[in-house]
C-alpha cells in the first residue's frame, strides 16, 4: 500500500490540516432541559497525527467525533475533512465522504456475525464496487497487517474481543481513508489487549500518513497519542 497524497475537493493536494473544526456547537433538546454536548470547539489535526480526545462520560467526545465524521450535523460552526466541507455537504456527498475518505472504528466492533473476518473487511470494498480479485487481494493484505492472516475464514463469535477489534480496524482501512475516527476502541478490551490495539493504530497512522481522532478513557492510548485534547462539559479545555 503505497503512500498517497491527500486530495481536496477540486483534485488539489491538501496542504493545511486534514481535519479542521471551527466554532462547533451541538445542542440536544430545547429550553432549560437542553444539553449542550459540544460548545464552541475548534481544533485541527495534520497528516500522520494521532490525536486522543479524552474526557469523562458525557463530556461530548462521541458527539464531536460524529460531527467530524458527518454522522451528525452541528447547530453552528464548520468541519472540513481532507478538503471537503462536511457541514454544508448534501447527504449524498456525506455518504461518499464516509465511504471513501473516513474510516470508523467503534467500541462495539460492529462486525456482521454471519460473515467471516475476510468478508467483514471486504464490505466497504463491495460497496465501492471494487473488482473481486482486487478486493480479495486487499482484504488479505489488511488481515496480515493487523495480524489475522490465519483467521480470515473465522466468524466474529470464533474470535476474541481483541481479534474482533483488529478485524474492525482492518475494515476501517479497507478504502485507504485519509481520516480514521475511533470511538472508545479499547472500551471492551482488557488493558493488555487494549494497548496492543493502540500500538496497532499508531503504527498504521504513522506508516500510512493518516490522521486519527480517537476518543478514549484509556491511559494506554493517551500515552501513545501524538497529542491529547480534553473535553469538559462540551468545552475543549486543553490542547
Amino acid at each position: 500500500m503505497s503512500e498517497q497524497a491527500v486530495v481536496g475537493a477540486h483534485g488539489q493536494p491538501v496542504t493545511g490540516p486534514v481535519v479542521l473544526v471551527e466554532g462547533l456547537h451541538r445542542r440536544f433538546g430545547r429550553g432549560e432541559r437542553a444539553v449542550h454536548a459540544v460548545r464552541d470547539v475548534s481544533l485541527s489535526a495534520g497528516r500522520g497525527e494521532l490525536v486522543a480526545i479524552r474526557g469523562r462520560s458525557g463530556a461530548g467526545k462521541t458527539t464531536l467525533l460524529n460531527l467530524v465524521g458527518g454522522l451528525d450535523r452541528p447547530d453552528a460552526g464548520r468541519v472540513v475533512v481532507a478538503g471537503r466541507e462536511v457541514t454544508t455537504a448534501s447527504e449524498r456527498e456525506l455518504l461518499d465522504l464516509r465511504r471513501d475518505r473516513i474510516g470508523f472504528v467503534f467500541q462495539s466492533f460492529g462486525l456482521l456475525p454471519i460473515l467471516s473476518a475476510a468478508e467483514n473487511v471486504g464490505v466497504p470494498l463491495r460497496l465501492a464496487r471494487v473488482p473481486a480479485a482486487q478486493r480479495e487481494e486487499r482484504v488479505a493484505v489488511l488481515l496480515e497487517l493487523v495480524g489475522l492472516g490465519d483467521q480470515a475464514a473465522q466468524r466474529p463469535y470464533e474470535l476474541s474481543g481483541g481479534q474482533q477489534q483488529r478485524v474492525a480496524v482492518a475494515r476501517a482501512l479497507a478504502n485507504d481513508p485519509e481520516v480514521l475516527i475511533a470511538d472508545e476502541p479499547t472500551g471492551q478490551l482488557d488493558s493488555e489487549t487494549g494497548r496492543a490495539i493502540m500500538d496497532l493504530l499508531r503504527a498504521v497512522v504513522h506508516a500510512r500518513g493518516m490522521t486519527a481522532l480517537v476518543a478514549t478513557h484509556d491511559p494506554a492510548l493517551i500515552e501513545v497519542a501524538d497529542r491529547t485534547l480534553t473535553l469538559r462539559d462540551g468545552h475543549l479545555v486543553t490542547d
